[in-house]
């Protein structure tokens, strides 16, 4: 059967409407990064709390209602916002889409392109450790496609530190594949346990409980690639 013009009608409608939100949105997240005039080399952890803050005040969006969509807390929501909790990569998966924005556009500021070229000598850190109150969550990481425009894979390098304190398993929608660089880490996926060392690799749901540590005494290094598709 061929098409109605009512269902091209609303074909056309609807992908004009998904180009209009993807603009709305980048123009919006340019329009807060001029507003707050920050423009350093080196993104700190107080930057990305900042940047939240600004997404969730400008959508008119309380602290009680971030905490109702995300199962956080209100005063965790505040720390993040003040710098002092560094939200770890799933809880970041979260807050973006409680704030109904790609992961990606929360972390770093920046020109969007349709592609991105990421040299080690040019690399930014999206978080670092800027103060000495900063909760420390046993890793750093570094966006490694900063600024390509509308992706759903937010791939990182990430630096696990030896930590004795074990956080809770993380659970958000998407997907997640980490290749191990250097060092042994332990990946608990449910009732799961996997050891991983240089050149393993693993691929799951984020829906599962999971939650990544290094092992040993030495720093452990990976690639980290995060699936987070639009609802």
């Amino acid at each position: 059967m061929g098409t109605s013009k009512k269902e091209i009608r609303d074909k056309n409608f609807s992908e004009t409407s998904q180009d209009y939100a993807r603009t709305a949105e980048a123009e919006f997240l340019e329009g807060i990064s001029r507003s707050s005039g920050r423009q350093e080399e080196s993104l700190t952890v107080l930057s990305v709390g900042a940047r939240i803050k600004a997404v969730r005040e400008t959508k008119s969006l309380t602290l009680k209602d971030v905490a109702q969509r995300t199962g956080f807390s209100e005063s965790a929501i505040a720390q993040i916002e003040s710098g002092e909790i560094l939200p770890p990569l799933g809880d970041m998966v979260k807050l973006a889409r409680a704030l109904e924005m790609k992961m990606g556009y929360l972390l770093v500021q920046g020109e969007s392109k349709p592609y991105t070229v990421v040299l080690k000598k040019n690399r930014k850190p999206v978080s670092r450790y800027g103060s000495q109150k900063t909760i420390r969550y046993g890793y750093t990481y570094e966006s490694l496609a900063p600024e390509k425009k509308e992706r759903n894979m937010e791939p990182f390098l990430v630096t696990l530190e030896p930590t004795s304190q074990d956080e809770p398993p993380s659970t958000h929608d998407g997907e997640e594949f980490i290749f191990v660089l250097e060092g042994e880490i332990e990946v608990i996926l449910g009732q799961n346990k996997e050891v991983l060392s240089a050149e393993d690799s693993i691929y799951y749901d984020s829906t599962l409980p999971h939650r990544v540590r290094a092992l040993g005494d030495q720093n452990a290094r990976i690639v980290a690639v995060l699936y987070t598709q639009e609802k």
